[in-house]
Parts: structure tokens; sequence; C-alpha cells
């Protein structure tokens, strides 16, 4: 089994000469094959482009692309955009996070979901919009998102 660090190892080996402007093109491949970008990931990039760590962190903090902790099995994205919000989105939200017992941005302990607060989803027309893994949940409320949610949980003790 490939480790994390001989990923991020095999990604650097293919970047010898790098400087500073590889920086987020290497952290998107980091993330990419190792799902999130790891202290050790932000650590190991630094040395190898010669930047203090903190300068690393600071530009991946910056963009809203880079995930610091892995996501999970259930990836859920919350429209904030302008439609989503004017037809309630704030309440599915403080919903969804009452019921993960988590905020936008992480993980629950179990690995089982992690929750993503967007701009805008592209579904403006069935707002308000989550998507799960990639499947749309549209004209939500607080109680279907929380149904939703449970409905995944269901799907994964069957599983």
């Amino acid at each position: 089994m490939v480790s994390m660090n001989d990923n991020i190892d095999a990604i650097l080996s293919q970047h010898r000469d790098a400087k500073r402007d590889s920086l987020i093109p290497i952290l998107q491949e980091v993330q990419e094959s190792c799902g999130f970008l790891s202290r050790e990931a932000v650590l190991k990039v630094a040395k190898h482009l010669g930047l203090p760590a903190g300068k690393v962190y600071g530009v991946a903090t910056f963009y809203n692309q880079f995930r610091f902790q892995p996501q999970g099995k259930f990836h859920i994205q919350v429209c904030r955009g302008t439609a989503c919000h004017v037809k309630g989105s704030a309440a599915v939200l403080e919903s969804i996070k009452r019921t993960l017992n988590v905020e936008a941005g992480q993980t629950t302990r179990d690995g089982l979901f992690s929750l993503e607060v967007v701009a805008c989803i592209g579904a403006c027309g069935l707002a308000p919009v989550m998507c799960v893994n990639g499947e749309f949940h549209a004209q939500l409320s607080s109680d279907s998102a929380k149904d939703i949610i449970n409905n995944y949980k269901k799907q994964e003790v069957k599983s």
C-alpha cells in the first residue's frame, strides 16, 4: 500500500527544479492524490520549494479550494448563493450543522460526513440546494435536509 508520504514524495520528484510559481499546482496535485493537505504535506512542499511553511500554509488557506482535513464518505456542499440565501439556505445550513455536530469545513468524527459551504452551485431555480457526492437535493427546508442526512446514515448502516 502506498503511503501519503510516498505520494507526496512522488509528486515532488516530478517537480525537481520547481520554484515559488509552482506552489499552487503542486498543492493541487498533492490534494488530488491525498484528498487533503496534511501538516506533513505543507512542510514537505515548503522544504522542497525553499519557502517558509507559514508562507505555504498562508497561500493554501487563502484559496478555498484547499482542504486541511480528509473529506467524509458523504461530502455535503450547501449553496449560499443569492437565490439560495433568499430561499432560506442559512436555516438549512444551521440544521445540517446541528444534525452532524460539525461546522463548515469539518468532517464528522466517524469520517462519514464532511460539510462545505459554496458560493453558488449553479442550480438557482431549485433553491435552496445542497449537493451530496454530486447528487443534488433541491427546494430544501431545515427538516428535509435533516431527513436526507438521516437517509444517508441509514444507507451506511445497511452496507
